[in-house]
């Protein structure tokens, strides 16, 4: 794909508020973009993204036919829409709607009523996401990285490897929960292990305490990517031994400056 900028992003709105649409869409207008398609009908939306892939879905949480929670779901849940960048732009605060969607894999969570500013930094994420990057590449041989993705989410492994390949690291293996990957890591080598950090068997703290004390490779980089709020849970990863935390949903370029620390 050749390079694009925010004006040029075409952009699906599901939001079945018509003064809402208004107000997103003179934003996005102001941003320069011009492909913009409202919807009210989550399903309306649905049924088109298969035939009109846009860069990038827009949607409220709460719909008369259904959740953006439900409507992200939908998107992951098929072939042809499941790699679609997403945001959802909503006052909601409830962890029960909202870890869904972080989960799937999402490029911002917008609150109501927004900045400017953050939906500029989402939409540039967008454009970090859709677009190969070439990072480092004087100072890494990223295709060359061997990184092992540990999530019990399906969609979460898949959005995760698509934002790792999207910074050119090609050569991905993935891990159900830390069991799985404990059993991985001790029959190949690893440049960069990503974990979630709520997972079944093993969660992402006995993994990183499993790396660091038993595994042969206890030296090896460990990023946890995780929704997880509890900051003494957190603080426990940390003094655990991993590399980084990184909040769900991130940002492209905070990943990538990241990963160009630990990799350092």
């Amino acid at each position: 794909m050749s390079d694009i900028t925010i004006g040029d992003l075409s952009i699906f709105l599901v939001e079945p508020s018509s003064t809402q649409q208004q107000i997103i869409s003179k934003y996005l207008k102001d941003f320069g973009i011009t492909h913009i398609t409202p919807y009210k009908s989550a399903y309306k939306a649905l049924s088109d993204l298969v035939i009109n892939e846009p860069d990038l879905v827009i949607s409220a949480m709460h719909m008369q036919e259904m959740t953006g929670t439900e409507l992200i779901q939908n998107m992951r849940e098929n072939e042809a829409t499941m790699d679609i960048p997403f945001m959802l732009i909503s006052s909601e605060t409830s962890f029960r709607y909202l870890d869904p969607i972080r989960q799937a894999g999402v490029i911002a969570i917008l609150p109501k009523p927004f900045q400017p500013e953050q939906l500029l930094a989402a939409l540039r994420n967008t454009i970090d996401f859709i677009l190969p990057d070439e990072f480092s590449s004087h100072e890494y041989e990223n295709e060359e990285l061997e990184v092992l993705v540990v999530d019990d989410s399906s969609t979460a492994r898949r959005h995760i490897s698509r934002v790792l390949k999207s910074l050119g690291i090609q050569k991905i293996t993935e891990a159900i929960n830390g069991k799985e990957a404990a059993q991985i890591i001790d029959g190949q080598y690893f440049d960069l292990i990503v974990t979630d950090y709520n997972m079944p068997e093993m969660d992402g703290h006995e993994l990183v305490e499993f790396i660091r004390t038993k595994s042969s490779q206890s030296s090896i980089p460990v990023l946890m990517v995780s929704s997880e709020s509890d900051e003494s849970r957190l603080a426990a990863v940390q003094q655990a031994g991993v590399s980084a935390v990184c909040d769900k949903p991130f940002e492209m370029d905070n990943v990538r400056q990241i990963l160009k620390q630990m990799l350092g």
